[in-house]
């Protein structure tokens, strides 16, 4: 097989449809790429300039597959399934860029609480175990309610808001379908503003900030929304400096991280959790459209151990947010066509428009960040432009989705 495989190429980990910046990106620079992925239909695959068939998780199979081919980088993207293989790949092939050890505390929910406690930023109650009834006993009492998750799950897998504790041994059952190590996390909600903040670091400092605001939307095709908060420059400096804390703490002195977190009345930020990489949902565009900055790009030249201050200098600072959509039905369905694209494409305002989903293929509901079927993006000067562009826009665009399934 690496006969067949093209010599000094990026190596990409990953090949959903996160993963397309990073191709394209590639393909800008003329930089050839190995895709892996496990889908024999990953999106990416056919941007990339060889493929290999295989988990990301299995670091093992893709040197074995790459036989005497040495990669001039290696990279992840948007998902955490690749981290570990990124750093042991890298130190087989001693890669310009090595994933940090330290980082992995980041995708262990618990032990994430642990770095958060160990650099004196403000948390809330929490209890883990992979001992069901030690869950059950332990979360009643906490402050209800309780967002019960799997402790080393991501993108909103196996996740359940609860308000009491009868409803504890159902969502626990749920959380562990997706954990790993069937390890179960039962943290008190917190109350304030849902914002995420992300974090392109240089020797520690961050040299490219996005604090945004996310929404969750029902009853429709736009599922959420996250664009550019409007903070005064204490609130920033404040969250900043805590992530910039935290990262350093994660051993991530260069490169990308982001965290989810809540803004609470009393003006501290409650750091929810941890995301060691890359945003997903199409947060890079949205970075792009708000500043100018490329973070594919910058990530793209730390894999290959060149500057990337360049792709992270703003040009510009207005507002800009994306609209995520995913099927609306509560049961598995067909894409049967896309209305309105062009139109949706030339809404003044509107930078980007990605479909994720062709006719003719199963479309799930949106119960996880995965099954999304396509976005928006907009900027503008104010946050009121921004929000006409996309509701003119989603107005516009529309998925005809047939029900496979009658809902129970």
């Amino acid at each position: 097989m690496s006969e067949q495989l093209p010599h000094n190429a990026l190596l990409v980990l990953g090949a959903s449809e996160e993963h397309i910046p990073l191709y394209r990106e590639a393909q800008r620079r003329g930089i050839p790429t190995i895709a892996v992925d496990m889908r024999a239909d990953a999106p990416a695959f056919p941007l990339a300039d060889a493929t290999l068939p295989l988990s990301t998780r299995d670091a093992d199979a893709i040197a074995d597959a790459l036989g005497d081919t040495l990669p001039a980088g290696i990279v992840a993207g948007a998902s955490d399934a690749a981290l570990a293989s990124w750093r042991t790949l890298g130190l087989r092939y001693n890669a310009p860029y090595v994933y940090p050890k330290e980082a992995f505390a980041g995708l262990d929910k618990a032990a994430f609480h642990e770095v958060v406690t160990a650099c004196g930023i403000t948390g809330y109650g929490w209890v883990a175990s992979s001992d069901p009834d030690k869950i059950v006993v332990k979360a009643a009492a906490l402050r209800f309610p309780l967002m019960v998750k799997p402790v080393d799950g991501s993108g909103s897998k196996g996740v359940t808001r609860i308000t009491r504790p009868d409803e504890l041994p159902s969502a626990i059952l749920r959380a562990r379908a997706y954990s790993p190590s069937q390890t179960v996390i039962a943290e008190e909600f917190v109350q304030g503003r849902q914002l995420t903040i992300d974090l392109f670091l240089r020797n520690g400092r961050s040299v490219m900030t996005c604090i945004k605001d996310q929404e969750l939307v029902d009853g429709g095709f736009v599922v959420r929304r996250i664009g550019t908060a409007e903070l005064s420059p204490t609130e920033r400096d404040h969250l900043e400096t805590s992530a910039e804390r935290l990262c350093r703490a994660l051993g991530i002195i260069d490169g990308p991280a982001n965290f989810d977190l809540v803004l609470s009345a009393d003006g501290l930020g409650r750091i929810i959790e941890a995301n060691p990489r890359l945003s997903g949902d199409s947060i890079p565009r949205v970075h792009a459209a708000a500043y100018g900055v490329n973070v594919v790009g910058a990530l793209i030249a730390l894999a290959l151990g060149e500057p990337f201050d360049e792709y992270l200098t703003p040009t510009r600072d207005v507002h800009a947010a994306v609209e995520l959509i995913g099927s609306p039905l509560a049961v598995d369905g067909e894409l049967i066509a896309w209305e309105g694209v062009a139109e949706a494409r030339s809404t003044p305002g509107i930078t980007d428009v990605e479909l994720y989903a062709e006719p003719g293929v199963l479309v799930r509901p949106h119960d996880q960040s995965g099954h999304k079927i396509g976005m928006l993006v907009a900027a503008g000067p104010s946050v009121a432009d921004v929000s006409a562009a996309l509701k003119t826009a989603s107005a516009l665009l529309r998925p005809i989705i047939r029900p496979l399934t009658e809902a129970k």
